[in-house]
């Protein structure tokens, strides 16, 4: 924990670099000046490139003022790429509670492993921070409850990286499809494929230098440091990570039930396995799940390791209805009849593929654009987090239906498991002492 005299020592030398380097900065690289907001970007491998390359695009309303990351290399790897894209250099810190300290911070984006969203958005919100948070917004269920509950009580904006919902063509043919384009829809399917490599099995090791373990760990119980873990392959192991479900599944659920106009259903059910290789992946790499509401469903199909696609992309939904069916992608959309006939389409243009990890898109630009303006503004928000989470919540269940290898029953007013005491057991999780968030 970052004491109280280091922090003031801190500030103090942040606050006489600011005053030497005035002179030589333009206006509108001071702190807070010309009105643009001031971003720390927390969690720098991957995704947060795409953080980097949306606030560029809106570089006119906000600037990153702070990095931060526990491993140093990817730390100083990107605070050098934002100053290139940005035009000033950040400031660059190791503990996210220090960047929280800073009064100046306006909003905090996180592209950390997953078992640090909910805790570490909940602990901006009570620093005053709006929040930009990537899928998924938790660990668990019980970590989405608190950190609605916490926006609700702090009354900061949190946006969930679900960025679909900001593409101008799925906002379109959403809209088309609750005007009756294809009759009364019943009928939603995701999928997203890849050709993930095995994981192998990992080896204790001694924690590199370059890397805070106990920092990166956080909440999670403390565990070994292993050769196979960090910094992409947490998303498979279940202290850390959520699977493909909420890695990837999160974005195309979210699209079905947006379309099919729906929440919590009344049951799931989940079936997969580890099947393509044996090694440390504690997750399916095939999986099937359904979500069946009174007069609808939605089914999820992830293939981690086997590519073959769904009518020729790696990830999409199809929404049927009654006299036809929609095809939409990133990419754009499809209207096709009963018979099979294509009607419609709409092309956006180039799209990413699900081999690339970063996703730096139009899409994530115009959905921080959104966040933006909700914060400068008061726009309404496309993916706020009481919205947002409800198909994370959705995803956490049909894991937990897998882990149990049976179907749940559902309230449909919360996602609470009704009548299954062992599964409701997994809607939260064990922290380490100390870490547990609290709203």
């Amino acid at each position: 924990m970052v004491t109280r005299r280091e922090f003031l020592d801190a500030l103090a030398v942040g606050a006489a670099g600011l005053a030497v380097g005035t002179t030589a900065k333009s206006y509108g690289q001071i702190l807070g000046s010309n009105d643009r907001l001031n971003f720390a970007v927390i969690g720098l491998n991957g995704r947060a490139y795409a953080h980097l390359a949306s606030l560029k695009a809106n570089r006119s309303a906000a600037r990153i003022s702070h990095v931060c990351d526990v491993d140093s290399n990817i730390l100083k790897k990107f605070a050098h790429r934002a100053q290139e894209e940005m035009g000033e250099p950040p400031a660059a810190e190791k503990d996210f509670r220090k960047i929280l300290e800073e009064k100046n911070v306006d909003a905090i984006t996180i592209a950390t492993p997953d078992h640090w969203h909910a805790p570490m958005a909940i602990a901006g919100l009570q620093a005053g921070k709006h929040v930009y948070v990537e899928k998924p917004c938790s660990h668990d269920p019980a970590e989405g409850e608190m950190l609605v509950q916490a926006q609700q009580k702090y009354r900061k904006l949190v946006q969930i990286g679900t960025q679909q919902r900001s593409s101008p063509h799925t906002v379109e043919i959403i809209a088309k499809i609750h005007e009756g384009i294809i009759g009364r829809p019943y009928f939603a399917k995701a999928w997203y494929v890849n050709t993930r490599k095995s994981i192998g099995t990992g080896k204790e090791v001694p924690v590199p230098p370059q890397l805070d373990w106990d920092l990166w760990q956080g909440p999670a119980p403390r565990r070994p440091y292993k050769d196979n873990v960090h910094p992409y392959n947490w998303h498979w192991f279940k202290i850390y990570g959520t699977g493909e479900t909420l890695n990837n599944g999160t974005h195309e659920v979210d699209v079905c039930r947006w379309a099919l106009g729906v929440d919590y259903p009344q049951r799931v059910t989940s079936s997969g396995g580890r099947y393509q290789f044996k090694d440390d992946w504690q997750f399916y790499d095939t999986l099937v799940t359904s979500f069946e509401y009174e007069d609808k469903m939605i089914s999820w199909e992830g293939k981690s390791c086997q590519g073959m696609k769904f009518y020729g992309r790696d990830r999409g939904s199809t929404i049927m209805g009654t006299t036809g069916m929609v095809l939409v992608d990133r990419g754009g959309y499809e209207i096709y009849d009963l018979k099979g006939n294509k009607t419609s389409e709409f092309k956006a243009g180039n799209t990413s593929s699900s081999a690339d990890l970063i996703g730096s898109d139009s899409m994530t630009a115009a959905h921080f654009a959104n966040f933006i303006a909700g914060i400068r503004k008061g726009e309404k928000l496309n993916a706020p987090i009481s919205v947002g989470n409800v198909a994370v919540t959705m995803l956490q269940l049909s894991n937990v239906a897998w882990e149990v290898n049976r179907e749940l029953h559902l309230d449909t007013k919360d996602g609470r498991i009704q009548g299954d005491p062992e599964a409701m057991k997994m809607w939260g999780r064990e922290y380490e002492k100390g870490w547990a968030p609290h709203v």
